[in-house]
């Protein structure tokens, strides 16, 4: 069993697990990471962007990147197309992946680059919500990077030499050659045409030989941890799971306990901050912004946290008579974003079910909607422009502030103190996401609302589940490095986990020891057990081992050629099978002093026996010839003497016992 790592980031996982001659893909995730080292796209012209310097290594000298690089107060941007990190896909031929498992849809958004560019021809499985939703992100993604179209790609500056003469933090930027501009509409379709719709506990098969079922991870509408496993062997992949109370079903453990190998990634990436009261500090900064005039500008998500923030931010804006203020959610997929997720009542938690059946929709949202306090449009050009007022609160991506309608609203409001832009995505980090914007006059607030188990949940998860092997990212064996002496942020276990980075390839401790095999019931019956011990029965069988797909059937050996029906044509194979039956049973282990001697009753006397680690080894000097015995197998290399081969090999049967 071997496990590849074709990602950098633990919340961004893209793994592949070859098992039982199965090849299974554990998310594709895309690393967004990168988007930090370029310069906002801005749906309108922005003067500031435009006439940033360029920059260059020294006042009297050529940039050797031309105008590809551009100086913001004192950081170096790319000034291109945004590109996105994709997984790994020189570590092995993704063509010989049979199937992607998907946990959710933040861990899908690399799919059409696996499915469309690397001759995949697999199957991939997925949760309707995470269809649905992940379908939402990714014309989201594609209609925010179209439209803001670069003409001139750059390219210089990830030359080996080049890069290394650049200042931090691109200096610094991991896997560059790995870096892609975003897919189109047609390869998002093409893509998830292919996904088949997997219902929770819902045990699906691959080839026989695996069984793979989704199970609620309680993290967003949809999301799944999956367990995979074959008759003997169990592995469990946790991904994005939350054991928090929120709108999704709550997550299911008990199918997952004493799994062979525990892979855990997607932990909390702000550990340190409590969901509850960042959703309180959310609230009292917004009402503040507001009451002083302000504007308050939330970068999300189209789906997901934000649809508690809805729920939240109505009842506190009640309470704080603020009712009369407008809410702003502008986004490509707003409208089918708030529908969708008013429909898939079976994934959510039973409080939103029970209001299904009153029947009252299960978020408020709607109500909002109708009221006219939550406004919904497609981006800021028409009719936005003919209903928008301040003070105002503005929910629009994307949390990176590099492109989306975001960007706009930041160009906007930027100049003004009295305007906050509130943090919730815990996926960026805001000082990073906020640097070509600055000198910013704005008041920035971070309030990272981060649902996923935190490192004390999931060492207590651990313990629960009990599995012989954890397996975890790197960056998880140790403390963040903001707070080195942390120990309670990393993930213990016992043994010790084994962690892996990008492109390395782990071979897991898990041995195949044992097959299910199927009797049919015409060879059952000729069985004749012996009792050797009190409730120990056993019994020799012969029979011919059927496989197919994966299924061991084991059937009676055809009869011989004499008894077989007059007329009646033998399949091809069946005189062989007869041919192999044995006529006795050898058992037992070999004595190698009698096998000594019998090997100097048939004339080879030169014989050197030799202890080793698994049992001897036995030299034949003259006939340069070595056999090496071990518990459980005997090989012999006679250098291609076939004669001498069976020679030995009948000495050596003779000297065991036999029935």
């Amino acid at each position: 069993m071997k496990l590849y790592s074709l990602s950098a980031q633990p919340n961004a996982p893209c793994l592949v697990l070859t098992f039982k001659n199965c090849t299974v893909m554990l998310d594709c995730s895309l690393d967004m990471s990168s988007l930090m080292h370029y310069l906002p796209l801005p749906v309108v012209h922005s003067e500031r962007l435009s006439k940033l310097p360029m920059w260059k290594p020294q006042e009297d000298k050529e940039s050797p990147v031309g105008k590809e690089l551009k100086d913001c107060g004192g950081h170096v941007f790319v000034d291109s197309s945004l590109e996105f990190c994709i997984p790994e896909t020189g570590l092995l031929d993704l063509s010989t992946v049979d199937v992607i498992l998907i946990s959710n849809y933040h861990t899908m958004l690399a799919l059409p680059f696996i499915t469309e560019y690397t001759g995949f021809n697999g199957m991939i499985y997925a949760t309707e919500p995470t269809l649905q939703t992940g379908r939402q992100l990714m014309e989201e993604l594609v209609e925010y990077t179209e439209r803001v179209p670069k003409i001139h790609p750059a390219t210089k500056w990830k030359d080996v030499d080049v890069l290394k003469t650049l200042p931090s933090p691109l200096r610094e930027a991991m896997n560059v050659t790995s870096w892609r501009k975003c897919y189109s509409k047609h390869d998002v379709n093409a893509a998830l045409s292919k996904v088949r719709l997997a219902g929770y506990a819902e045990k699906l098969n691959l080839y026989g030989a695996l069984t793979m079922v989704p199970l609620s991870s309680g993290y967003c509408i949809g999301s799944c941890n999956w367990v995979i496993q074959s008759d003997f062997e169990k592995v469990t992949y946790i991904s994005g799971s939350s054991l928090l109370t929120t709108h999704p079903l709550p997550m299911d453990t008990t199918p997952m306990k004493n799994s062979d190998v525990l892979v855990i990634t997607g932990l909390n990436q702000t550990p340190t901050f409590n969901p509850d009261s960042m959703l309180g500090e959310f609230c009292s900064n917004l009402a503040v912004t507001i009451k002083n005039g302000g504007n308050v500008l939330v970068p999300c998500c189209p789906s997901g946290v934000i649809y508690d923030l809805f729920e939240c931010l109505s009842a506190f804006m009640d309470s704080a008579g603020l009712t009369q203020i407008p809410m702003y959610f502008v986004s490509p997929v707003a409208d089918s974003s708030l529908a969708y997720s008013q429909i898939f009542a079976e994934w959510l938690c039973v409080s939103k079910q029970s209001k299904v059946y009153l029947p009252e929709p299960p978020f408020p949202h709607s109500e909002l909607v109708k009221n006219g306090r939550l406004k919904h449009f497609p981006s800021i050009h028409g009719e936005f422009s003919n209903q928008y007022k301040t003070p105002c609160v503005v929910f629009t991506g994307h949390p990176s502030l590099r492109f989306g309608d975001a960007v706009h609203f930041m160009e906007l409001w930027g100049k003004s103190s009295a305007n906050t832009v509130i943090f919730t995505e815990p996926s960026f980090n805001y000082l990073d996401v906020l640097a070509p914007y600055q000198p910013l006059a704005m008041k920035a607030c971070y309030c990272p609302i981060d649902p996923t188990m935190n490192f004390t949940q999931a060492n207590k998860l651990i313990k629960d589940m009990k599995p012989l092997h954890v397996v975890i990212p790197e960056a998880y064996t140790s403390p963040p490095p903001l707070f080195p002496h942390r120990d309670d942020l990393l993930v213990e276990a016992d043994p010790p986990p084994t962690p892996y980075k990008r492109t390395e390839v782990l071979t897991l401790p898990v041995r195949r020891r044992y097959e299910k095999i199927e009797i049919t019931p015409e060879l059952a019956t000729t069985l004749s057990p012996t009792e050797v011990r009190p409730g120990v029965f056993i019994s020799t069988i012969t029979g011919a081992l059927i496989v197919k797909d994966n299924k061991y059937i084991l059937q009676p050996l055809p009869k011989s050629v004499s008894t077989s029906v007059p007329g009646k044509k033998r399949k091809r194979g069946e005189e062989d099978l007869v041919a192999k039956q044995p006529k006795h049973y050898v058992y037992g282990n070999l004595e190698i002093e009698e096998f000594v001697q019998n090997l100097a009753k048939n004339g080879i006397t030169d014989v050197k026996v030799e202890d080793s680690p698994g049992g001897h080894i036995v030299h034949l000097q003259a006939e340069d010839t070595i056999i090496q015995i071990e518990e459980g197998s005997t090989h012999i290399f006679c250098e291609g003497n076939e004669s001498l081969r069976k020679k030995l090999r009948d000495i050596l049967i003779s000297c065991l016992p036999k029935f």
